[in-house]
């Protein structure tokens, strides 16, 4: 099964904690804090890998998470940051933030990587938080969290030019003519149930790509039949062969309905450079067909060729005249990436405050990081927090908004009392 959609869940790995510690040496009397900090979170990378052609991969497993950092410890050592995720996909692969739908990167060079989920930094230990004021604190931070996210996966194969048509035209014969690929091939409907890619040879050492794109019906753009599921793989193509059943009753009809399908699935593709071929002209119904289908062409301004691809027949001048129309074309270049809409694309200082059920919700970029990496069993660093939600300006939005002692305040996973 020729699997090219996948959604899936990917977590960066959290930051190690850092931690309280003093150096206790014999001779060395307030030998002050050594508390190291913590290690930081291993990163999500998807990576194309050349050797992939599906996303079966992620049919069965969809939860990847990378390795968390080490906690700190005594003696100023700092603990040991987390390895990376490296996630492969096939060359071609599209990725999606799947809540918000943002295009995140275009992935089709082997080799090329992205990172999809940052790793949290560690936290500091105690000998960080030293100064001239304060020279034994007991104070240290959690790790920051890794960022999570869903994220949906969507293959376009990538080949120069696309073989469309109706079901039983002859795409997979002509493909498997032309290249060493070998495709099912059988005289009923919808024998192509996935794109099949071949290498084409011209000359011995002129080669393109070539896409045999499962067939089309009329209103595959809506869902109908199988083509619908395989459209998008034909917008990386830079060259279309329409392909023409010469034992269909008509053709022309078939031609004109398959080119609505294009243009009502994305209207570019209506536009995209078309080479027409009238298939089996060793039959003589293509034959009487051949002259009326040149009219036509000829009227839209279109290249016609007449082959057949049992014989062979016309097919070396059709793939040498597809290699040379191909020189002509622009070289496909992979999407701008976007920017992911994961944080807040304001000032991380900006926050918002909202009723929620029995109690508030804070939520903000830096309010709920500082929230995340505070041990609040330690004294010290729950004062630090109040200090710096006092300075955010947290503390006088929350009066402003109506808070109450006694009610809950929510920021990130941390549940808090409110007190005067």
């Amino acid at each position: 099964m020729f699997f090219d959609e996948a959604k899936i869940y990917v977590k960066a790995g959290d930051g190690g904690d850092g931690s309280v510690a003093f150096r206790r040496e014999k001779y060395v009397p307030f030998g002050g804090p050594s508390g190291g900090n913590g290690g930081s979170g291993g990163d999500v990378y998807l990576v194309v890998d050349g050797n992939l052609s599906t996303l079966i991969r992620f049919k069965k497993r969809v939860h990847f998470k990378a390795e968390r950092g080490v906690r700190g410890s005594g003696k100023n050592q700092q603990g040991k940051s987390g390895q990376d995720l490296e996630l492969h996909v096939p060359p071609g692969t599209m990725v999606y933030e799947a809540d918000m739908g943002e295009f995140l990167a275009d992935l089709v060079e082997d080799g090329q990587r992205v990172r999809v989920a940052a790793g949290g930094r560690g936290g500091r230990g105690n000998a960080a938080f030293a100064s001239s004021t304060n020279q034994a604190p007991r104070l240290a931070e959690h790790g920051e969290p890794g960022e999570e996210r869903w994220l949906r996966l969507e293959l376009k194969i990538l080949a120069d030019v696309g073989v469309i048509g109706m079901p039983n035209a002859g795409k997979s014969t002509l493909l498997s003519v032309v290249s060493a690929a070998r495709p099912k091939i059988a005289a009923y409907p919808f024998t192509t149930l996935q794109p099949n890619l071949g290498v084409v040879a011209v000359d011995n050492y002129q080669t393109f790509v070539m896409a045999d794109v499962p067939g089309l019906i009329e209103g595959a753009a809506e869902g109908a039949g199988l083509g619908h599921q395989f459209l998008r793989h034909v917008e990386r193509t830079r060259l279309l062969l329409h392909l023409l059943d010469g034992a269909s009753q008509d053709p022309l009809a078939d031609w004109q309905a398959i080119n609505r399908e294009l243009a009502e699935f994305n209207p570019q593709l209506a536009a995209r450079p078309q080479i027409v071929v009238l298939n089996k002209m060793d039959l003589p119904d293509a034959q009487a067909w051949w002259p009326l289908v040149q009219e036509a062409m000829a009227e839209h301004k279109l290249e016609a060729h007449a082959i057949s691809a049992v014989t062979g027949e016309g097919v070396p001048a059709l793939m040498r005249r597809t290699f040379e129309l191909l020189q002509s074309l622009p070289q496909a270049e992979p999407a701008p990436p976007q920017p992911a809409i994961f944080r807040p694309a304001e000032s991380e200082d900006a926050f918002t405050i909202e009723r929620e059920g029995d109690g508030w919700r804070v939520r903000g970029v830096r309010v709920e990081r500082i929230a995340a990496m505070t041990p609040f069993v330690l004294p010290e660093a729950a004062a630090r927090f109040q200090r710096q939600l006092r300075a955010m300006g947290v503390d006088r939005a929350l009066t402003e908004a109506g808070v109450e002692p006694g009610d809950m305040v929510r920021i990130g996973e941390r549940e808090l009392e409110w007190q005067e």
